[in-house]
């Protein structure tokens, strides 16, 4: 039956592609036994609602008997026996009450654990499942979060939500009936006003998301400038950058204020349509009773309050359906993972094991693209065999598709075309947890798992002996430094491996590949990360374990590889040549170009892929590394808000007034009760009785009035010190993220997606704990101080009894409050381990793939899995308890004060309206309290965001911008010497980029430098710019140490071109402009620079000339018409230094002529720092460097280097391409 249902909703709801998981859909894995929880629930949750409106007959029943006592005169009615008996009555109720709601929220709460802990188990096990395409295409971030909070929002959606829901939907029926069968015409004079209430709820809800939308433009803007941060710092763009940023932020900030008055003006409107209401009721209702005599006035308010209260309480179950919608949209994602069959699935147990295995692989046309980039062709018709028994070397550039044959070979994906066979079969044939245990594989970046050195091994193959373990860990020469560890085999690698170095990693992940005997083993450049000496320790090991095995090993280091049986060269992923080491060296291909470049004397990695395997490096779980931060104190978020103060004191004033409103409104409402049934004593006149009545109706459309103006008041002022705050904050921190160096950019927590994020929410967060945030307080205590006046006033003793209740009164509505935004913090917390797990698993995913051990990790989870459920037992009884009570406090309240006021009555002869002014005085205080408690906007979440932007805003960065600190001076030359600088990224420290770089040119020579992709050609060229500072030895300019020079003032005399300039989204002669922000630049300026850069002719063929947009990045442009305008605005700023960074790679030889021209202009006159790959732009220099591995190898001019002999000599007569 499910799945009938299941299709008619999926077709029916193909149109909206968010949601497409009907509401009944979320319970399918409820088993018999939940289905009779949440029936149950559904039931108790019913007669829960109908509670209220059954508490209103026996006030009605209660204002009729003290109104007929006032009559009567106490003499036939024993008032306090009666009372006595309504007490009871409401101690009944409460009682009920309380039951109910406590069965009917444990019972929501535990059948939905049962089903979240079976949608988390199914859904990992799926997960685990995929082939890794799927990876490829989903981050790990992304699957980490729907484990965590999209689970979170179906089970917010499924548990106590759903009864909540039904039972205020019971209490909005219920009301509604009763109102009808006591008193109709009443009941539908009231209905015809509420729609108007229920208009003003919706709209509210609307406004919310259209904020977000007009921060978007100032977000795009502070996207590009952190995107391109290199760029702005280059030419110092940074205020400049501030100020547009400012400039956009306007638009936000109108939005934020129109949507504070208009959130203003729907709160006092209701609250205005409301006091019509009543006005209109009482008057209404008082001719039914007084005139006609068709009410008593017990029904009159048990018809106004049954409707008000329907009324409210279907306001109340809307956020239910909001919930709902949520837990609909992430269960899409989620069953559709659940329900998706993965195209490779590593877990089942199809195909067929061969008895013996040879080890014979061979790629027959093999075509194939990854999944993520289907546009990129990987592998193009690549025909290769591989013998067993030999060692096969894969070498090529990077991205020439060694990697990915590899991954082949272990059925991670399968090709599009061609078929990838072992021993003849075709590896699709073959059951996959089978082919992957014959195969052992050690990557460049080894990962490893968070347990004991020994469980690490013991992944290789289960159920291994100690024995074994040993015997592998010798051979892959790991035994010994095991054994020197105090804890010898038993020591924790930590996170990732994260306590080991290098070397030892590889080893026990050699150790890992070998202890499952294998018969192939795949090394993909195994040696690549480590430094010489643990080179040599597991280079040995490599060979010692590659005898008799089948082995594809991929390296970049010569050293590796000149002892393989076959060397195979790819390049633009077909297999392009094969054969020895002294073959190929012969044949002056793929393999000659790189033992060139390797074998001057340095073994030079080619360290390119290398660097790409470094950033890509999976560090940790970088969602989940919001370091913890102290809450902000709120003195110095004030201090922000500082010249905001009258704005906040005109809300405050709002905020009381809005306080004073409730309690006066109770007063209104005795006083009512005091003068219209009396008509046989108190006012025998009915004119004069009619006149106080409509006065009464006319004091309750003025209280409405009043509290329409003071609401929005209210909502106006705090809205707008509130977004003059954000704005401020924004622009703050935008200057301060500007203001950093370069270097904590790198950091993946510092992307350009995570700061503007953090402009985005942060910042607006930040001004929960201002101005509504006083507001709050200002009217809870008015509120409160109001009501308690008017009580004492009336009655002193009465007073003091109620008072005792009204502590659980607040805490009944906080906790009733609370209850709507839902309890999801307790669940993170004890999902933690298991979340560690799972984010451990998803991260290293081809690791887990390649040693076969995803049920491991299925079953680890599963087992974590079981703390959070017992805990969401718990939780179910604690919480379906505090409901209980809090929804109960409110009779027993009643009750007590009833009684007592009933033996008031009698003893002293307190006059009964005054009993009745008091209780609801004190009575819609006390939860006003509490719903005022619960309405600030998330004060927390508000501290914690300032208190992150705080440590942004004190954070004080190593190369400063701003500061007018360190040396400048008049005659700037351009004289720049290097002196023995060694230098690692701050990201990478374990890689060292420069390696005692030293290298001197004077004023106006040019000096080219040579050498492979990752030798440090392009990180000189940022220590120059300051963008780093060197970690040894000294940058020279004019003499003086770079890092004492003043940061802005070195920046502005160097003009810098790289090989994928970046451009603004704006005009061109604006993008040139930007060249020089230091003054206001002509349009002649402009044009002269665009001529010097051979780039008049074509803007001015243009339509819009120099004001043609470029597009986002410079799209509209062709990439020569790009670097073009790059040049001009290096040229516009008349730079001392030129620095071109492959300025002509990118450009088609026609294009490069005209750069080439443009760029030799340029040069006329300047020091000038060239790095090409092409050796035609570089012959002309006064100085060539070739570079290799962090420092110069040779230099001089092209003639002296073409006389050497040397590595330059090679390249050039070769012609091989430099990189």
């Amino acid at each position: 039956m499910a799945s009938g249902k299941d299709q008619t909703s999926k077709n029916g709801k193909k149109e909206e592609p968010a949601i497409r998981v009907g509401f009944f859909q979320l319970f399918r894995f409820a088993s018999c036994r939940e289905i009779c929880m949440m029936i149950f629930g559904s039931i108790c949750a019913m007669i829960h609602g109908s509670a209220q409106p059954l508490m209103l007959l026996v006030f009605g029943m209660l204002t009729d008997t003290f109104i007929e006592y006032d009559i009567e005169l106490n003499e036939l009615l024993d008032i306090e026996y009666e009372m006595t008996n309504f007490a009871y009555y409401y101690v009944g109720i409460g009682a009920g009450v309380f039951i109910l709601g406590y069965l009917q929220i444990s019972l929501w709460i535990t059948a939905a654990a049962r089903q979240i802990q079976i949608i988390r188990k199914m859904y990992f096990r799926k997960v685990m499942r995929m082939e890794i395409g799927w990876f490829d295409c989903t981050s790990v971030g992304e699957l980490n979060t729907r484990m965590s909070d999209d689970i979170n929002k179906i089970n917010d959606a499924i548990a106590d939500q759903v009864g909540i829901f039904i039972q205020r939907f019971t209490t909005f029926v219920c009301g509604f009936l009763m109102g009808f069968a006591r008193g109709w015409k009443l009941t539908l004079v009231i209905i015809s006003v509420s729609p108007l209430i229920g208009v003003g709820a919706g709209l509210m809800a609307l406004l919310t998301g259209l904020e977000l939308q007009a921060y978007a433009k100032a977000g795009a803007v502070a996207d590009e400038v952190l995107s391109s941060v290199r760029t702005v710092a280059a030419f110092g763009g940074e205020k400049k950058e501030v100020q547009r940023y400012d400039r956009n932020l306007i638009s936000a900030q109108r939005w934020g204020i129109r949507k504070g008055l208009i959130m203003g003006f729907f709160t006092g409107y209701l609250w205005f349509i409301i006091f019509l209401c009543y006005a209109l009721a009482f008057w209404y209702g008082s001719s039914l009773v007084v005139d006609t005599q068709e009410y008593s006035p017990g029904t009159l308010l048990q018809v106004f309050f049954g409707v008000l209260i329907a009324a409210l309480n279907l306001g109340q179950a809307s956020p239910c359906l909001e919930a709902f919608a949520s837990g609909r949209g992430a269960a899409t994602i989620i069953f559709e993972t659940i329900d998706r069959e993965p195209e490779i699935d590593c877990l089942s147990e199809a195909g067929y094991k061969l008895n013996k295995v040879k080890g014979d692989l061979e790629f027959h046309n093999v075509t194939f693209h990854y999944p993520s980039r289907p546009e990129v062709k990987i592998l193009d018709q690549l025909n290769l065999q591989v013998k067993s028994g030999e060692t096969t070397a894969f070498v090529g550039p990077s991205g020439a598709g060694k990697s990915t044959a590899i991954q082949l070979i272990q059925r991670f994906y399968d090709p599009k075309e061609g078929m990838v066979t072992l021993d003849g079969h075709d590896i699709r044939g073959l059951n996959i947890q089978w082919l992957r245990s014959l195969i052992g594989i050690v990557e460049q970046e080894p990962v490893l798992f968070a347990t004991s050195i020994a469980e690490n091994i013991r992944y290789g193959r289960p159920g291994v002996s100690n024995d074994d373990i040993i015997t592998a860990a010798k051979e892959a020469n790991a035994y010994n430094f095991i054994m020197d560890l105090p804890q010898k085999f038993d020591t924790l690698v930590g996170e990732g491996g994260g306590q080991m170095s290098g070397g030892q990693k590889q080893r026990i992940a050699i150790a890992r590949a070998l202890v499952r005997n294998p018969r192939i083993l795949l090394l993909d450049m195994a040696t690549s990360a480590l430094d010489n000496e643990s080179e040599a320790v597991v280079q040995d090991a490599l060979d010692k374990v590659r005898m008799g095995r089948t082995t594809i090993s991929i390296a970049h280091r010569l050293s590796t590889i000149k002892n393989a049986d076959v060397i195979v060269g790819f390049e633009h992923g077909r297999a392009v040549e094969r054969g020895k080491h002294d073959e190929l060296l012969d044949r002056k291909g793929v393999y000659f170009t790189l033992v060139t470049l390797q074998s001057q004397g340095d073994k030079a990695l080619n360290q390119k892929s290398w660097a790409l395997a470094h950033t890509l490096k999976p560090s940790g779980l970088p969602d989940d590394d919001s370091e913890e931060v102290e809450p902000a104190p709120v003195a110095r978020i004030l201090k922000y808000n500082a010249p905001e103060w009258p704005y906040m004191l005109f809300g405050s004033f709002g905020a009381a007034v809005n306080g004073g409103v409730n309690p006066v409104y109770s007063l209104l409402f005795s006083q009512i009760l005091a003068v219209r049934f009396l008509p046989t004593f108190s006012m025998p006149d009915p004119v004069e009785q009619r006149r106080e009545i409509n006065g009464i109706c006319l004091f309750f459309v003025v209280v409405g009035l009043v509290s329409f103006f003071t609401q929005m008041l209210q909502g106006y002022a705090f809205s707008k010190s509130g977004e003059l705050l954000t704005r401020r904050l924004r622009r703050l921190g935008f200057h301060a993220m500007l203001g950093q160096e370069i270097g904590w950019f790198d950091d993946h927590r510092n992307s350009p997606g995570a700061l503007t994020t953090r402009l985005a929410t942060d910042a607006s967060q930040v001004q929960g704990a201002t101005g509504s945030q006083i507001g709050m307080i200002v009217n809870s205590l008015t509120n409160i101080g109001v009501a308690i006046i008017i009580s004492f006033y009336f009655s002193w003793k009465l007073t003091l009894v109620i008072l005792c209740f009204l502590p659980f009164l607040a805490l009944s509505g906080g906790f009733q409050a609370k209850m709507l935004t839902g309890f999801a913090k307790q669940d993170k917390d004890a999902m933690e381990a298991a979340g560690q797990i799972s984010g451990e698993a998803l991260n290293n995913i081809r690791t887990i793939a390649g040693l076969g051990k995803e049920r491991n990790f299925v079953e680890m989870f599963e087992v974590q899995l079981e703390a959070p459920y017992q805990a969401a037992l718990k939780k179910a009884n604690v919480y379906g308890a505090c409901y209980g009570f809090a929804q109960c406090v409110v009779f027993m309240a009643n009750s007590a004060s009833y009684r007592f006021g009933g033996y008031l009555v009698y003893r002293e002869g307190l006059h009964f309206s005054f009993v009745f002014r008091v209780i609801s005085a004190i009575v819609t205080s006390g939860t006003a309290l509490g719903r005022a408690s619960s309405y600030t906007p998330d004060y927390a979440k508000a501290k914690i965001s300032a208190a992150r932007f705080f440590q942004l805003l004190d954070r004080i960065p190593k190369i400063s911008v701003y500061s007018n600190e360190g040396d400048k001076w008049d005659n700037f030359k351009g004289d720049i010497e290097f002196i023995d600088c060694k230098f690692t990224y701050p990201s990478r420290p374990d890689i060292q980029v420069l390696n005692g770089l030293s290298v001197s040119v004077r004023p106006g020579q040019t000096l080219a430098f040579v050498g492979s992709s990752g030798c440090g050609k392009s990180t000189s060229v940022q220590l120059l710019e300051r963008f780093y500072d060197p970690n040894n030895g000294r940058v020279l300019i004019d003499g003086r140490e770079s890092t004492r020079v003043n940061a802005a003032f070195l920046r502005s005399k160097i003009g810098i071109v790289s090989q994928e300039p970046i451009l603004f989204d704006c005009s061109i002669a604006e993008n040139i402009r930007y060249g020089d922000n230091q003054r206001e630049l002509s349009m002649d300026d402009v044009i002269a620079a665009a001529k010097k850069a051979q780039l008049h002719d074509f803007v001015m063929s243009l339509p819009e000339k120099y004001d043609t947009n470029v597009g986002s990045q410079g799209s509209q442009l062709s990439r020569g018409q790009k670097q073009r305008i790059a040049i001009a605005r290096a040229i516009i700023r008349d730079p001392k230094i030129l620095l071109l960074d492959e300025a002509t790679s990118a450009l088609d030889t026609e294009s490069e002529k005209t750069v080439q021209e443009a760029l030799d202009k340029a040069r006329e006159g300047r020091t000038c720092i060239v790095i090409a790959h092409r050796l035609s732009t570089i012959q002309n220099s006064d100085i060539i460097a070739v570079m290799s591995r962090g420092y110069v190898i040779e230099k001089g001019t092209h003639g002296y280097l073409m006389g050497l002999k040397g590595a330059y000599y090679k390249l050039v007569t070769t012609g091989a391409p430099i990189s």
